[in-house]
């Protein structure tokens, strides 16, 4: 079968069933993204040679035990920081030059804060004023997806200077904001017309999020592949590679997400 076909088959596939267990219900939602989050600890395990026994079941117990816990102002509070500390050890881990075997501890260290945390956390982010609402979480991807889409598309039509050339040849200054005009564009409408708010400032301020980290996320898992010396996470979707390759946007972002909530209601 034409690998183009397959790519379109496999990712149809995917945004079905993403986009109907968030939809569905609570639980369904829960599950979908416990599925996820075993898949991303295998995954991420095997690319930075950690045994997946241990890391498993920590991962499946943290998520039982914490995905729908209320809202806890010192809890979510710590959870968000300590993810966010390590996203921010994982820039540094991006730009530096150093290409080197990770150490026990920043394995353990990164498989917590960029992989479980993050997925606890993304449980959370749908949980509005009047309990779960499927929209934000999908309004969410859908900017994730219009950053990546539009990126790509003003890249290869006039980008001209590399962003990150080191670790990801095709993206490019223009692409990176295409991708964040469009994220923003996007916001506004998915305000209005989606989500149906009047504050349109809180998913602008979202469009802006998604487009800075969701890239560096993107960036930061492709050096996981190149230092494993693999082009895709996994093989679970193909033409798209791994749960990792498909998510790594959405769970370096949604801390940061997770934050500004955290500061809105704060201020409010």
């Amino acid at each position: 079968m034409n690998e183009t076909l397959i790519r379109a088959l496999s990712g149809a596939v995917y945004i079905l069933l993403l986009l109907s267990c968030i939809l569905y219900s609570n639980i369904t939602f829960y599950i979908l993204f416990g599925l996820f989050l075993a898949l991303a600890v295998l995954e991420f395990c095997k690319l930075v040679r950690l045994n997946y026994v241990v890391p498993l079941i920590i991962a499946i117990f943290s998520y039982v035990i914490f995905y729908n816990t209320p809202f806890n102002q010192v809890y979510d509070g710590t959870i968000t920081i300590i993810s966010i500390l390590v996203s921010i050890q994982l820039a540094f881990f991006l730009f530096s030059k150093k290409e080197k075997a990770f150490k026990k501890h920043e394995k353990w260290l990164y498989l917590i804060g960029y992989i479980i945390l993050p997925f606890i956390i993304l449980t959370k982010i749908p949980i509005g004023v009047n309990g779960y609402n499927p929209r934000i979480l999908i309004g969410i991807f859908i900017l994730i997806w219009t950053n990546d889409t539009f990126a790509y598309v003003v890249g290869k039509s006039i980008g001209k200077h590399k962003l990150f050339e080191r670790i990801s040849p095709k993206k490019t200054i223009e692409g990176f904001f295409g991708g964040l005009t469009f994220s923003v564009l996007g916001s506004i409408v998915i305000a209005k017309f989606f989500i149906g708010t009047s504050n349109i400032w809180i998913w602008i301020g979202i469009a802006i999020l998604v487009s800075i980290f969701a890239t560096l996320g993107d960036l930061i898992q492709s050096k996981f592949k190149r230092l494993a010396g693999v082009k895709d996470s996994g093989k679970i979707m193909p033409g798209h590679g791994g749960i990792l390759d498909r998510l790594d946007s959405i769970i370096y972002v949604a801390p940061f997400i997770f934050l500004f909530y955290q500061i809105l209601n704060y201020v409010s």
